[in-house]
């Protein structure tokens, strides 16, 4: 597929690292220049912030998804391309869903890991078929994907689904990898409990 919007999930701090805000810098401006759109929180902070301020930069369209409630927290970017105002966090994540063709996850906290594995769980159970990845920034993940391995392991994740999350740490191979993707086919996911 060639995905002509990206959901990106970031978090709302800056984090401890340079490499985390050069990374969303980065991936910000490589979706931009591949003449995608970019689906985020809305916010103006954090790695979010920067994230959307790079799409921006180099003239990409960004569309930012916010709950009225958490203005005051994250506040909201006023310079985007498109900023969808929402009455719940429930909401927002199925709008950002909606408008877009992929998800990635950047660096980011609870919220992040949340949106994160919500969509994975979507493709799991075949209620979209659209690429999910991590941008494993400084091995920011490392530890995520090793649990992922133990519960395949432990016949608790199968290894199907374990294969559906994409994991690189630069934002070119990871949209490349978008760009390849292939869904398991329907066979696939009817016996995908027995692997």
């Amino acid at each position: 597929m060639n995905p002509t919007r990206i959901c990106v999930f970031a978090g709302s701090k800056p984090g401890a690292r340079a490499e985390y805000r050069n990374a969303a810098e980065a991936l910000g401006r490589e979706i931009a220049d591949r003449n995608c759109g970019l689906v985020y929180g809305g916010g103006c902070v954090g790695l979010m912030g920067v994230l959307a301020d790079a799409a921006l930069s180099q003239g990409g369209h960004v569309t930012g998804v916010i709950p009225a409630a958490i203005f005051s927290k994250e506040v909201e970017h006023r310079g985007v391309s498109d900023l969808r105002v929402v009455s719940s966090m429930h909401e927002r994540k199925s709008l950002m869903s909606e408008l877009s063709d992929g998800f990635v996850a950047l660096p980011g906290g609870l919220g992040t890991l949340e949106e994160l594995f919500e969509v994975l769980t979507w493709a799991q159970l075949g209620i979209h078929t659209k690429p999910c990845g991590v941008l494993n920034v400084d091995g920011y993940y490392d530890g995520l994907l090793s649990f992922l391995d133990h519960a395949v392991a432990e016949s608790l994740v199968g290894g199907i689904d374990r294969s559906l999350l994409i994991v690189e740490e630069q934002p070119a191979a990871l949209l490349e990898q978008f760009a390849a993707y292939q869904a398991p086919p329907i066979e696939k996911w009817l016996d995908r409990r027995q692997t």
